[in-house]
């Protein structure tokens, strides 16, 4: 129950997120969004860390390098975020970024990447993409 509270505060976090960030780069541009959404982003993390205590250090340098990409993976997302709110519309464009979100960790489950547990394509999962695609389009019929 924990795990899907927290998926809806995420969902709606990133919905408006993308608005937020359409309307400040607007005034400022979108490198500068992106260092402002990250850097402030930065901040909060560290003062959260600070108070919290929840990780160390000293471990970092025992993790793969490619882990350590995530920032610059937020960055793009950010970006490409904008751009498409920008080019489409808030809820459609949100709505291909779930899809596409979904079809990428259905992949990396399916092939067991980055030591995220296998799990099996099953028929319903498939379906459930499609219904998810096919719920997109109607929502962008006119």
């Amino acid at each position: 129950m924990v795990g899907a509270i927290y998926a809806l505060i995420a969902g709606l976090f990133v919905s408006v997120q993308g608005i937020f960030n359409v309307r400040l780069s607007e005034k400022v541009g979108f490198w500068l969004t992106n260092a402002i959404v990250h850097g402030s982003g930065f901040v909060l993390s560290l003062v959260v860390f600070w108070l919290i205590k929840d990780g160390s250090l000293h471990k970092l340098g025992s993790v793969n390098k490619l882990y350590l990409l995530g920032g610059c993976m937020g960055v793009v997302i950010v970006f490409t975020a904008m751009k498409s709110v920008i080019a489409l519309n808030p809820a459609y464009a949100i709505a291909i970024l779930l899809i596409a979100q979904l079809l990428g960790t259905l992949a990396v489950e399916s092939f067991g990447l980055f030591g995220v547990d296998k799990v099996a394509l099953s028929a319903n999962r498939l379906i459930g993409i499609v219904v998810m695609i096919a719920g997109v389009a109607i929502f962008k019929l006119k």
